[in-house]
């Protein structure tokens, strides 16, 4: 490569590390937002646009499985591809492994990525990406609507013994208008991560440039940027509905989603509702939450059980803490907990796939929506505060009488917990 070309990548990589500066948090208003719970109508949904789709349909997930519900999302995706739209997928290795469904989508015409599909004998954990999975959970048809949440592509009901058979408690919501133009770059950027491998570098990084002239004509056409690098909340007192894309990555976008959640709780005068299954947020977070708690903020926490015994017995050793400072908490098992989901002051709400623990927080590709003043909100909050009166509290004097082997277990478990996470983040998680 010559030297002029060399400083034209050079150029080219400084403004795509730019773009993606930008859009860490970027609130755009005239946005139209529909909240789903649980699977069955967001799927529905789903499925009707894929089927109405007419130029194209792209589809980000950790889980694609070859059940029920996973036929019909790919039945939809084989008439979109015979009809002539161009149909992309990415799956992660590990989440969804391999498929028979991938020759199907081959021989209709389906574009299919798999993220960290594993190298050298390592299986399905170790790949291109290192330990980092895709768990993000988006779609995006035709550029005219988007898909964000935490609900993978399968069947919707429980599969435990321990609990009656009921839909899984999840989230997503459906995106139309400027934010979709945002969730689009960020599938594009992650398809031409794992299309490097597939054709030159040169003509990848000309294709990469293709989102960033799309880009750059909608602002313009908008009248310019709208607070295109503030990873802070809108000012509350404007009272405009207004939708925020975050994506978190392991390459500028590391802490984006934890510093959204950080800039909600330390703003927090009134309420904080949190409800996730695998609760174990580093200490910035958990900081932020008991300094709430001791400042008036009615601070209430819903805990998903009964899915990782490590977990069951590792989180309980938070507690201590949390109780100590005021803050609610309650343990969800009428269903698999599996929402990442919360709601500030009946103003500010986030929907997405990133659980609050290293793994999410610091590691795996991850994607949350952040509303403000949008009237989802409401409908999120009772959700939540009926999900916290139908779990079970964890009583603080309860707590503090455990037998010694369950304090001691706790403590054990979460020490493991976290030298493994420490190294597998090389030092990421706090």
């Amino acid at each position: 490569m010559t030297q002029r070309g060399a400083r034209r990548l050079a150029r080219i990589g400084r403004a795509l590390v730019s773009r993606r500066r930008a859009s860490r948090l970027r609130f755009t208003a005239g946005n139209e937002v529909r909240l789903f719970r649980s699977g069955p109508d967001y799927f529905r949904a789903l499925i009707d646009h894929v089927d109405a789709a007419r130029t194209s349909v792209a589809l980000e997930t950790y889980i694609f499985r070859d059940d029920e519900t996973g036929r019909r999302v790919s039945d939809a995706l084989l008439r979109a591809a015979q009809r002539g739209v161009r149909v992309r997928v990415i799956t992660d290795g590990l989440g969804t492994g391999r498929l028979a469904l991938f020759d199907e989508w081959t021989a209709a015409g389906v574009e299919h990525r798999i993220y960290n599909a594993g190298w050298f004998g390592f299986g399905l954990l170790f790949g291109r990406f290192g330990l980092s999975r895709t768990h993000r959970k988006l779609a995006v048809v035709d550029e005219r609507v988007a898909f964000c949440g935490g609900i993978n592509i399968v069947d919707d009901l429980a599969p435990t013994s321990e609990r009656p058979l009921r839909p899984t408690w999840d989230f997503a919501v459906e995106l139309t208008g400027p934010v979709v133009l945002h969730v689009s770059n960020a599938l594009d950027a992650q398809w031409r991560r794992l299309t490097f491998g597939h054709r030159p570098y040169a003509e990848s990084v000309s294709r990469a440039l293709v989102p960033l002239a799309r880009a750059a004509r909608a602002i313009s056409s908008a009248g310019g940027p709208r607070r295109a690098a503030s990873t802070q909340a809108p000012d509350r007192a404007l009272k405009a509905p207004s939708v925020a894309f975050v994506a978190r990555d392991n390459f500028v976008n590391r802490r984006a989603i934890e510093k959204a959640y950080l800039v909600a709780i330390g703003r927090a005068r009134q309420e904080i509702l949190l409800a996730n299954p695998y609760f174990m947020p580093g200490r910035k977070l958990r900081g932020a939450l008991v300094r709430a708690a001791h400042r008036g903020v009615d601070v209430r926490l819903v805990i998903g059980r009964k899915e990782f015994a490590v977990l069951d017995r590792a989180v309980p050793y938070l507690y201590r803490t949390f109780l100590n400072a005021g803050v609610r908490i309650a343990e969800y098992e009428k269903a698999m907990l599996h929402g990442k989901v919360a709601v500030v002051d009946s103003d500010w709400a986030t929907v997405g796939s990133s659980n609050l623990d290293a793994l999410s927080l610091v590691l795996n590709n991850e994607a949350n929506v952040v509303l403000i003043e949008h009237p989802e909100i409401g409908e999120l909050r009772g959700a939540m505060l009926a999900a916290f009166e139908e779990a079970c509290p964890i009583d603080a004097a309860r707590y503090a009488a455990r037998p010694l082997p369950e304090r001691l277990t706790n403590w054990f478990a979460y020490a493991v917990y976290r030298a493994v996470m420490k190294l597998l983040t090389v030092g990421g998680y706090d």
